[in-house]
């Protein structure tokens, strides 16, 4: 039995460490990273939260009804004086009488209703362009959320292969220095080839424990931004080479700059301005509601108002209510001018917003046309780097170069392949500051 509850617990223990595993492709990253994403999910709560404040706005013209219950104890009821003579007393004189009951309890219902109110029309539309803010304000976050995810995957890459590069490049080294020091030893080489790739052995070895370290934490910001806890064993399915292809299609004469969700929400300040205007425009309207109020009231000089036996009377009142502003002392007015004035602020915010879209997507296709020639020319100067270097290591093995003459070499080689990575790199990220800019991936209806 006690083995038994082992294996359980062992096998308990493995499906716990597998469950601690993910695996994304770039694609499945963004996915889950829009739905698990802490800010992504703050987003989503920011629409909820405006669309409890539209049906706030409009519930305050629909019906509304309160109750009243309204109960009093006169412990020490007022006295009035009465003259005397009303009673046929001596004239001049006053008799104290005690009006009304000791006890009074009374209950109310109103039902109120809007019938009229400029600003309530305008507060309905306010409202739904609060709504279409908050969810410009999550595609935007959701834009963001995507690119900071790619160039995590990317960095997670570059760094990966940075390490794959490094194994290569020191099993080569360590080759060498092998060769070298036994050739040294037999009194065929100088002390000094050894030492230079001592030292350029060193030199990678310590490159590549660094390598690690930035992959860990590299790891640890995708799984951050992806939304997941930062210790999880991660695995990328992607490849390098599969992200670092060039967005052609991307790069347009022409941009459609209405999809830019800058623009989207500039035109929203902008109809949230002309609103407020027509708001306190509004006020200068009258306004009308209607009421109905139902109620029964009682009195006792004992509290007995749960017996059946006792009246209560009952009373109703039907209303209006004109509010009609006449006069506010230039208040009124100057609300409407200083409202004015902020929609022609944003207006110019709006044109100002536009121009700097356009120059954001001109800035990024400068960007990621660099970013293409960049690698092109990475490219064919690491298959030059690659080429010098063996033809150094094939002299250096004949004797025909020195071992300067090889540290030379592997260092170009090595400087072409960081030169290579870094252009990767940048091919991935502004592709996706390009589509950033131009909303390729549209999130309006999604999520």
């Amino acid at each position: 039995m006690t083995r038994i509850l082992i294996i359980f617990l062992l096998l308990s223990g493995v499906s716990l460490q597998a469950q601690d595993k993910k695996s994304f492709s770039l694609e499945e990253a963004v996915t889950y990273a829009l739905d698990n994403n802490s800010t992504a999910i703050n987003a989503r709560r920011d629409i909820a939260k405006a669309i409890k404040q539209k049906w706030e706005t409009t519930a305050s013209g629909l019906p509304q009804i309160s109750g009243t219950i309204d109960y009093q104890n006169q412990l020490k009821q007022p006295t009035s004086f009465i003259p005397s003579e009303f009673f046929g007393g001596e004239a001049g004189t006053f008799t104290p009488v005690v009006f009304g009951t000791a006890q009074n309890v009374s209950a109310t219902a109103t039902l109120t209703q809007l019938i009229f109110d400029g600003s309530y029309l305008v507060g309905l539309k306010a409202a739904k362009a609060f709504l279409d803010f908050s969810e410009n304000s999550n595609e935007k976050t959701q834009l963001e959320i995507r690119k900071g995810v790619i160039n995590a995957y990317g960095s997670v890459l570059i760094t990966q292969e940075n390490i794959a590069i490094l194994d290569s490049n020191i099993a080569t080294v360590k080759k060498n220095l092998d060769e070298t020091r036994i050739i040294f030893e037999n009194g065929l080489a100088e002390e000094e080839d050894v030492e230079q790739l001592q030292i350029t052995y060193s030199q990678l070895l310590n490159q590549r424990t660094n390598a690690t370290r930035l992959e860990d934490i590299a790891i640890q910001m995708f799984n951050l931004a992806v939304g997941v806890d930062i210790e999880t064993e991660t695995q990328f399915t992607d490849t390098l080479t599969s992200l670092a292809k060039p967005g052609l299609g991307l790069i347009q004469d022409s941009p459609e700059i209405q999809k830019n969700v800058d623009y989207k929400i500039a035109q929203n300040l902008t109809e949230q301005r002309s609103l407020e205007l027509k708001l306190e425009r509004s006020k200068a309207l009258p306004s009308l509601r209607g009421f109905i109020n139902v109620g029964t009231s009682a009195g006792r000089n004992t509290f007995d108002f749960f017996d059946s036996e006792q009246r209560y009377f009952a009373s109703s009142i039907l209303g209006f209510t004109l509010d009609v502003p006449l006069f506010s002392s230039g208040a009124r007015g100057a609300r409407t001018q200083r409202a004015k004035i902020a929609l022609e602020q944003a207006e110019t915010d709006f044109e100002y917003a536009q121009e700097q879209i356009r120059l954001a997507y001109e800035r990024a296709k400068s960007e990621h046309e660099l970013a293409i020639d960049n690698l092109k020319v990475s490219r064919d100067n690491l298959s030059l780097a690659e080429r010098i270097e063996q033809k150094n290591q094939i002299k250096f093995r004949e004797g025909l170069s020195t071992s300067f003459e090889l540290r030379q070499a592997q260092t170009q080689l090595y400087t072409a392949q960081n030169t290579m990575l870094q252009a990767m790199l940048d091919m991935i990220n502004s592709k996706a500051e390009l589509e950033t800019v131009l909303n390729t991936p549209d999130y309006r209806n999604k999520k």
